[in-house]
């Protein structure tokens, strides 16, 4: 496992022989679905063979640590991602469910010693999320090295 560690996060990204598991919430598709093929696009220039990869959908941002804890005690994938979208609305909720899944997140990564991947946008409104959308679809083109 060490060494798997030592290949995700290293500077230099090999994604060959890597299992990795993309895990995306339901909620906002029109973002999600789009982040997620980057994701994909960008796992496979690595190296990742398209085999290796797994694909999940949960319902929402609340649901996506479950579904990475499920996976990361399967043993079956190296490394993780989160995929998903929270926008802001008139009530509380938003900041449980932006708290609450990022803390779920990185909790799995810490109980199972698994790199996993927070790519869960947390914005004001659909136009803040079509941007930050823009800004990694460019950091993603640009840079070589980069991770999705």
């Amino acid at each position: 496992m060490q060494n798997v560690q030592n290949r995700i996060l290293s500077e230099q990204l090999d994604g060959r022989e890597l299992r990795v598991a993309v895990v995306q919430a339901r909620f906002n598709t029109a973002i999600t679905d789009r982040i997620t093929q980057s994701c994909l696009d960008e796992l496979q220039r690595l190296g990742v063979n398209e085999d290796d990869i797994g694909l999940y959908t949960v319902p929402g941002a609340l649901e996506l640590p479950l579904m990475l804890q499920a996976l990361a005690e399967s043993e079956a994938f190296d490394a993780l991602i989160a995929i998903g979208c929270v926008i802001r609305g008139d009530t509380y909720h938003f900041e449980v469910v932006c708290n609450t899944s990022a803390a779920g997140i990185a909790q799995v990564a810490l109980d199972y010693n698994m790199p996993v991947a927070n790519g869960v946008l947390t914005v004001e409104n659909e136009a803040q999320a079509e941007v930050e959308m823009a800004n990694l679809f460019i950091d993603i083109s640009d840079n070589d090295d980069e991770a999705a």
